[in-house]
C-alpha cells in the first residue's frame, strides 16, 4: 500500500484546491476519472474484520418514472424505523422507505440544494428534521414535511458582512438544543445558533495551509459525538482527508487524518464513526478523483478498522497508510446511514441517479 508523509500530501491537495478556494467548493472534483463501467456487484461481500456487507443494489423498490432522485445526500432513520432520503430533485425533496426497500411515501419543499439531513430527537422523544439546503436556508420540519422554524442567514443574524459568501451544508444540534452549521460551501465558519434560531457565536473560517487546526478548507459536515461522555462537535475537513473534534464552544480538541479518503459527514453509531468517502487518490496521484468513493469505519480510538469497497486499512509504526478504493462498487459516497440492526445505506452524489444501496451486515 502506497503511502505519502501528511505533510507532503497535504501540500498537494492544498496546491490543488488554492485555484479554486476563492469560490465555492462543491461536491465536483479536480480531475474525472476515466473507467470503463464497473460490473454490478450486486451480491458482493466487502469490508474488514467485523465489519462486513453484502451489497444490495436492488434494495429500492421506488420508481423513478413516479419518483425520480437527483443526487441521494443524505438519509436518517426514525424512532419507528422508516427511512428518511434527502434529494436535491425539487420534485421529490424526502423519500421516506422501510428497510425492505418499499417507498411509503414523499414529500418536497421544492429545494434544488437540499444537501444536509438531521435527524433530532428532544428529550419529550418527539422528532422533527434539519434540512441544509446550499442556498443558504436551513429549515427544521416535521416528519411530515411541515416547517417549525426557519434559521436566518449568516448576514441576517449579524455573523457574515454583507455580500460574505455563505452556503450551508450541515446542520447537528447539540444535547441543550443549540444548532451548528457548517458553512462548507461557503466561508467556512461553523455558526451557532441558540435552540430559538438566535446567532450565539462562529469559528473556524477559511484556510489554503496544509495544517491549520480549527480553520478549514472544505467544512463540509458535522455531527455530536458523545462517545466520551462529554459532547463534542466533530467536523469534515474534506479537502485535507480529516475529521476534527472541538469542544462545543469550538476550542480545537483533536483530529484524525485518513489519507486519501475525501470524506463526507461523520456519522456516530454505537461506538464507530462511519463516513462515506466522495473522491479517492490513485496510487502515485493523490488528488480528487470521481468515481473513487468507498465507506469508511473508525473505532473509539479513531482507528480505521474496515473500508467497505476499499483496501483493508494498514499502520505501519502507528501511522495509517493511504486508502483507495478495492472494488468499484460505488462512484460517488455521501452519506451512510446506519439502521438499528447494523445494517448500512449508502447515498451517492453524481452517481447516474441511482437510489441508496443496502449494506446488510454479515454475521
Amino acid at each position: 500500500m502506497n503511502h505519502l508523509p501528511r505533510r507532503q500530501f497535504l501540500a498537494r491537495s492544498a496546491a490543488a484546491a488554492a485555484a479554486t478556494l476563492g469560490s465555492r467548493l462543491f461536491d465536483a472534483p479536480f480531475v474525472r476519472a476515466q473507467s470503463k463501467t464497473a460490473p454490478e456487484h450486486h451480491g458482493a461481500v466487502i469490508g474488514h474484520g467485523a465489519f462486513r456487507y453484502r451489497v444490495d443494489k436492488l434494495w429500492c423498490k421506488a420508481d423513478p418514472a413516479t419518483h425520480p432522485v437527483q443526487d441521494c445526500h443524505e438519509m436518517v432513520q426514525a424512532a419507528d424505523g422508516r427511512l428518511f432520503l434527502l434529494t436535491n430533485h425539487a420534485q421529490n425533496n424526502v423519500l421516506i422507505f422501510d428497510t425492505a426497500g418499499t417507498l411509503l411515501s414523499a414529500w418536497t419543499l421544492q429545494l434544488k440544494g437540499a444537501h444536509g439531513l438531521t435527524l433530532h430527537r428532544a428529550p419529550d422523544g418527539s422528532e422533527s428534521l434539519w434540512i441544509t439546503d446550499t442556498s443558504g436556508r436551513i429549515l427544521r420540519t416535521s416528519l411530515d414535511g411541515q416547517i417549525q422554524l426557519e434559521l436566518p442567514s449568516a448576514t441576517q443574524c449579524g455573523a457574515y458582512p454583507a455580500h460574505q459568501p455563505y452556503s450551508p451544508t450541515e446542520t447537528a444540534v447539540a444535547p441543550n438544543g443549540d444548532i451548528y452549521v457548517a458553512d462548507g460551501y461557503g466561508s467556512q465558519f461553523i455558526l451557532r445558533f441558540d435552540s430559538t434560531g438566535k446567532f450565539v457565536s462562529k469559528f473556524g473560517g477559511r484556510s489554503t495551509q496544509p495544517s491549520n487546526p480549527g480553520r478549514f478548507m472544505q467544512a463540509h459536515g458535522v455531527a455530536i459525538d458523545s462517545r466520551s461522555g462529554t459532547p463534542l462537535l466533530v467536523c469534515t475537513e474534506r479537502i485535507r482527508n480529516e475529521f476534527n473534534w472541538f469542544t462545543l464552544e469550538g476550542k480545537h480538541v483533536r483530529g484524525v487524518y485518513l489519507p486519501g479518503a475525501y470524506v463526507s459527514r461523520p456519522v456516530i453509531h454505537g461506538e464507530h464513526l462511519y463516513s462515506g468517502v466522495c473522491f479517492g487518490a490513485k496510487p502515485g496521484d493523490y488528488r480528487m478523483w470521481q468515481q473513487r468513493g468507498f465507506v469508511t469505519i473508525l473505532d473509539a480510538a479513531d482507528r480505521v478498522v474496515s473500508n467497505p469497497g476499499g483496501h483493508a486499512p494498514e499502520y505501519r509504526d502507528g501511522q495509517l497508510q493511504l486508502l483507495l478504493q478495492e472494488q468499484p462498487v460505488f462512484s460517488n459516497c455521501h452519506d451512510v446511514c446506519v439502521d438499528t440492526k447494523g445494517d448500512l445505506y449508502v447515498c451517492q452524489w453524481n452517481s447516474g441517479k441511482v437510489y441508496p444501496y443496502k449494506l446488510h451486515r454479515e454475521a
